[in-house]
This record gives C-alpha cells, structure tokens and sequence, in this order.
C-alpha cells in the first residue's frame, strides 16, 4: 500500500537551532496520526514543512507519492491543512469564504456547491452560511477553518490544534469528523490534548527538542500494557539478542541500559520466567519493572527528560 505522507530525514534549522532533526515516517489510508511534544518540540515546523508552507532545510515529503520539492502544486492536491491560526477572512460570509477556498483547490464549478454544502454539514456550518466570520464565536471560527480544510475532499488531512476555543459538545462532534476523516484517509492531528489523542488515533509519534522520541500504535499500546516490562541492564548487549528471548514480541531500546519488554501475542510467557531469562544471561539485570502506565505517563517521561524512547 502507498504511503498518503512519506516523509525522509527532515530537517529544518533556523540559524545555528534546529527545530527538526532527522525525522522520518510514514502515514497510510485509514490512520489517524497524533503528533505530541511539549512547546518548541517541533510540531508546527513538521506540519508546516509537510504542508509546504515551509522549506526544509534538509530531508524530502511525499504527498500521495509525489515529491512535494519537484512537484508542489500535484503533491498539494492531496492535502487538506488547518494551520494553528486559520487563515479566515473576517470580512467574507462563511459560504463565500468556502466557495473561494474551493476554487482555490481547483473543484470544478459543476461540483463547487456541493463541496461547499458537504463541508458546512460535517462541520456543523449550515446555520451559518450567510453570517460573516468575524462576527462568529472562536469556536465557529475553528469550525470554518477546518472546514475549508477538507472541501476539496483531499486524502490527506493536517490539523494543527483543531479543537482550540471549542465547547465539551464541540469537541466531541470534531472529534467525531476527526475519525470519520480517518476511516477513508491519511490524518495527521497535532494536540497538547492527550485525550483527545486516545479518543481519535490510532498511532501516535512524540517529539522531543525536534527528534522523534517515541512512535507506537495506541491499539497496541493499550492492549500490551500489563505484559510490558522496564528493564536495566548492567551490559546491554545487542536490541536483537534481547529481541530473541523466548516469548518477546517487541522491545524498545530506552537508552542508558534502559529496555521496554512487550511479551509477544498469545504467548505464555510469565514475568518470573522472564527474569529467570534474563538471570541466566551475562547482561546483569539491575532492574525489573512491570509497566503500569499509560500515554500521560510516557509523554511526561519522555518530555521531562528522564528517557529518550525511539
């Protein structure tokens, strides 16, 4: 299956900063990516450079398998972005604002009012065709701003913080459109909302002073929770060779000696087992931890500095 976004060793400098470094993954139909990392991570830099917006200092974007360098204006017709502030335009009606949008994505005249009526409906805009934009409430204003990103009906979506200035009912319908979006296409959502992560995603990628520090499935870190385990190891050997230990099915390399252990599937394996295991070796196991935690836990671990997760 071809990846919606691709992106390849991103980085993006300002001066002697780098807010990205060597950031590289993929994005497929049907997921829903959350993009975490406490201010200054380098979240809007990613989405902007994903967008376009924003020239990358090094690295290369694929949109929908076009290169987003040699070819921005196809790679752009696959996308669909709500940037952290929306561009509105207070002085234009929500529907004039939306048919401009529309033609700035090149939907065809035939097609135009009924793009601009699907979007209105699921974003919850129809009472508000003919009301200006500046005298709408934040809330609306968001609503418009995430309309105008899905009315040329893209297959890749980008939202930068599309919840912000919403009511509990508001967020709960967007986020409604958020999985809904996901179900047929490629979303990326940046939030500081980690709720709202777990209510729409179905991976998350965390970033930490511009580097990926952590990338994982929630279904899979939800489900594998109580057969993961935090290891020391006093000689750490090889990720493969604790990679073969019987009844492993997947381990993240924490640095400084440091492991996470996911017993693999269907698989009796107990925790006293896998220290008798990880005793016999000559690694030295200083520490043996059942994991008891979830996606809060992680991003405050990672973002305070205690690990760095890959």
């Amino acid at each position: 299956m071809k990846p919606l976004i691709k992106t390849e060793g991103l980085y993006r400098y300002y001066g002697d900063h780098c807010a990205v470094r060597d950031l590289s993954f993929e994005l497929y139909p049907g997921e829903v990516l959350g993009l975490l990392g406490p201010n200054g991570a380098g979240k809007s830099s990613t989405l902007r450079m994903i967008a376009g917006n924003l020239a990358p200092s090094a690295g290369r974007v694929w949109l929908d398998g076009v290169d987003l360098q040699s070819n921005p204006i196809e790679a752009k017709r696959a996308l669909g972005y709500l940037p952290e502030n929306p561009p509105l335009y207070p002085e234009l009606t929500v529907d004039e604002y939306l048919h401009y949008c529309a033609r700035l994505h090149c939907v065809t005249r035939d097609l135009l009012a009924v793009a601009v009526s699907d979007a209105k409906a699921r974003c919850g805009l129809d009472d508000v065709g003919q009301r200006l934009i500046g005298n709408l409430s934040k809330g609306y204003q968001q609503r418009v701003g995430i309309a105008q990103a899905i009315v040329h009906n893209p297959k890749v979506v980008i939202l930068d913080e599309p919840t912000v200035g919403l009511d509990p009912i508001q967020i709960r319908e967007i986020r409604s459109l958020i999985s809904d979006l996901g179900s047929e296409r490629g979303v990326v959502l940046s939030t500081h909302i980690l709720p709202e992560v777990q209510a729409t995603c179905s991976r998350v990628l965390i970033l930490h002073h511009g580097e990926q520090a952590y990338a994982s499935s929630l279904q899979h870190e939800y489900s594998s929770l109580s057969r993961c385990f935090l290891i020391r190891l006093a000689q750490p050997p090889a990720l493969e060779a604790i990679h073969a230990l019987p009844g492993i099915g997947h381990v993240d390399q924490l640095g400084q000696g440091h492991y996470r252990l996911c017993l693999a599937d269907e698989v009796e394996c107990s925790a006293n087992k896998l220290i008798e295991q990880l005793v016999q070796t000559d690694w030295g196991l200083e520490e043996f931890v059942p994991e008891q935690q979830g996606l809060e836990q992680i991003f405050v671990r990672i973002t305070a500095g205690e690990q760095n997760i890959s």
